[in-house]
């Protein structure tokens, strides 16, 4: 008989916390990268690439995590269009984390910029030079990245309805530290 886990796994949530951090970073450096033309643009440019694709290599382990470990159940008393929501709003999730990086990726190939990510790495471009496709692209990157953040949002907004008003354990499935794994 297998135990019924209440929380994920350690890695499941050191994963969680540390992606959350990158993407919030990741949302901030690029509102900073479209909003100047100062010199701190280059800098942010030069973040928010390697980062973009340190996120896309993180959430993949993160999903190869989530199909072996699955996650806790939710609780039973909790109605169903609110299970719904959390299935619908995580499986958004993994399709933004997922997106957005491969999005920027062929979006700087379509426009034939180098991908660099440290000194002399670069990446391949994965798209053909195309300024059609970049404009495409470039407009579906910015405007996924806000809706990536009112998830976030949501995300946030239901995290503490669960621990504040609910009380009901879901929260504490990821919250950080351990007493009982």
């Amino acid at each position: 008989m297998t135990a019924i886990r209440r929380r994920f796994t350690p890695a499941q949530r050191v994963l969680h916390w540390l992606m959350a951090a990158c993407i919030l970073a990741m949302l901030f450096i690029g509102v900073g990268m479209v909003s100047t033309i100062a010199p701190i643009h280059l800098t942010l440019i030069s973040l928010h690439r390697p980062l973009g694709i340190a996120i896309l290599v993180l959430v993949l382990i993160r999903l190869v995590l989530r199909l072996r470990h699955g996650a806790p159940a939710l609780p039973a008393d909790l109605p169903e269009p609110m299970k719904l929501a959390a299935y619908l709003s995580h499986f958004a999730f993994y399709l933004l984390m997922i997106g957005m990086p491969l999005i920027g990726w062929g979006m700087l190939s379509a426009a034939g910029y180098p991908i660099v990510l440290f000194g002399s790495w670069h990446l391949p471009a994965i798209l053909p030079h195309s300024d059609s496709l970049h404009a495409l692209l470039w407009d579906a990157h910015f405007y996924l990245a806000f809706a990536f953040f009112a998830l976030i949002l949501l995300h946030v907004a239901a995290a503490l309805f669960h621990a504040l008003v609910r009380r009901d354990g879901v929260f504490d499935t990821m919250a950080p530290g351990s007493t009982n794994d």
